[in-house]
């Protein structure tokens, strides 16, 4: 075979790794610290301010919102203006939003940080709306048998970098009495705002290539008989001021690649409405719970961020454990059944967890449920990389962050109103229905995909 009719050597699995993919998974980790402190400070911080419980469902709920907004204007855009200014942005946007916050207490403020920062919205170290600019960031210079294992490991270090957050939010109960009531929770934005710097001076480092769309290749005699002769492969048609082809094998094979190419996009298009049909019943699941769950251990058990932040820490350590897990059963089972087994035995310890009589036994069932549901994350974004090709990951990335928050973003609210209503049990059992549902979505759309090992 000819040397030039060979692609480009595909980078191994264990090959060195671009550096923009180190300078990104950075970055996340140094956002994810101040996420975790938040998603457990913030809605505490807004309940001693004497926030209602709708109230604080429905600021979480509006900040989500935006973020759907801010993607679907900006995630497609990506893959021609490319991803760094926009995350240099974001990062600018919640250094700022936590500048205020550290300055007052204020209703537009909090609000203003809740809409802009993502307060309390726990995104593992995502950056926000922009997540799916540092999704396809992370996967255009990278082989798909690379995907995985990056994914997993970026999810992993935001995980870690939650837990480490989280742990930091029990420190308002250390000097409560220097900085009485409300006020000992203000302290906790040092942390976004520390890991927004960090975030901001990685990802100015990192190089961002835009990639010129590339077409699909004629086959080996197309090209050949494409090349024109002396003898006229093309002829003009004299007399009629018209020019036309003739009807040769160079054309036939240019329409049949052209067929080949659409018949590529559309079932990319195929598989994008599946993934956002099935990542629609997982976002109502997730945003009814997840959201407020440190809200809920406060209202269920009378605890605070001394106890709840350790708790909820434990549950992100778990998911990194979890994220890795996941990575080794992938190459045995495949992405499909890795995620439905895991998700499946996460679903089974959220729905015991309200009916556990004890905080202990609370925490620890929901800390246990982030390893086989959360830890699944990493894996389930290299499969979304992986449904279109390079030039349309930012619009994958778009649909798979779309298509799971905005019902994401209606689930705050609505169980808001719930535990407004002193209905504690209710929002897992709902999310529950939710999540059973996308499982078998999951299962069914993408379950012939792919065989073990690949």
């Amino acid at each position: 075979m000819s040397t030039e009719s060979l692609p480009s050597p595909a980078r191994r699995v264990d090959e060195a790794w671009p550096a923009a993919v180190k300078l990104v998974m950075g970055a996340r980790f140094g956002r994810s610290v101040g996420q975790g402190a938040l998603v457990v400070g913030f809605s505490l911080y807004l309940h001693a301010l004497n926030w209602s419980a709708a109230a604080i469902g429905a600021v979480l709920s509006a900040g989500l919102l935006l973020g759907v907004a801010l993607t679907l204007l900006i995630g497609p855009a990506s893959d021609r203006l490319g991803r760094k200014q926009f995350l240099l942005a974001y990062e600018g946007v919640l250094i700022l939003s936590a500048l205020l916050a550290l300055a007052s207490s204020a209703t537009w403020v909090l609000t203003l940080g809740a809409v802009l920062g993502g307060f309390g919205r726990g995104a593992n170290g995502a950056a926000g709306p922009f997540g799916p600019l540092e999704q396809a960031w992370l996967a255009q210079d990278l082989a798909p048998a690379q995907r995985s294992r990056v994914f997993s490991l970026n999810s992993t270090l935001g995980f870690f970098g939650m837990a480490l957050g989280a742990l930091l939010a029990g420190l308002p109960a250390l000097w409560g009495g220097l900085l009485p009531g409300a006020l000992a929770y203000r302290p906790l934005f040092v942390l976004p705002l520390m890991g927004s710097a960090i975030g901001l001076a990685l990802i100015w480092r990192a190089p961002d290539v835009k990639r010129a769309r590339t077409k699909p290749p004629l086959s080996a005699s197309a090209t050949a008989t494409a090349m024109p002769d002396a003898d006229t492969e093309f002829q003009a048609v004299e007399g009629g001021g018209h020019s036309a082809t003739l009807d040769t094998p160079a054309a036939h094979g240019e329409k049949a690649q052209g067929r080949g190419h659409s018949a590529t996009h559309a079932e990319e298009n195929r598989m994008l409405w599946r993934l956002g049909l099935a990542n629609s019943l997982n976002g109502l699941g997730i945003g009814l719970v997840a959201p407020l769950m440190a809200y809920w251990f406060l209202r269920r058990f009378d605890h605070g961020p001394a106890t709840i932040g350790p708790a909820l820490a434990a549950s992100f350590v778990l998911a990194a454990v979890g994220a890795q897990l996941a990575q080794r059963f992938v190459p045995r089972y495949g992405v499909v059944r890795t995620v439905v087994g895991m998700r499946g035995a996460g679903l089974l310890l959220m729905v015991l967890t309200p009916f556990m009589p004890v905080f202990v036994l609370a925490a620890g069932f929901w800390a246990v449920r982030a390893a086989f549901n959360q830890g699944t994350l990493g894996v389930r974004q290299a499969l979304t990389m992986g449904l279109t090709r390079q030039h349309r990951q930012g619009l994958a990335a778009t649909v798979n962050n779309v298509s799971i928050q905005v019902p994401r973003a209606i689930g705050p609210a609505i169980a808001g109103l719930m535990l407004h209503q002193g209905w504690l049990t209710a929002p897992f059992i709902v999310a529950a229905g939710f999540q059973l549902a996308y499982l078998v979505a999951y299962q069914r759309f993408f379950g012939d995909m792919e065989k073990p090992g690949t």
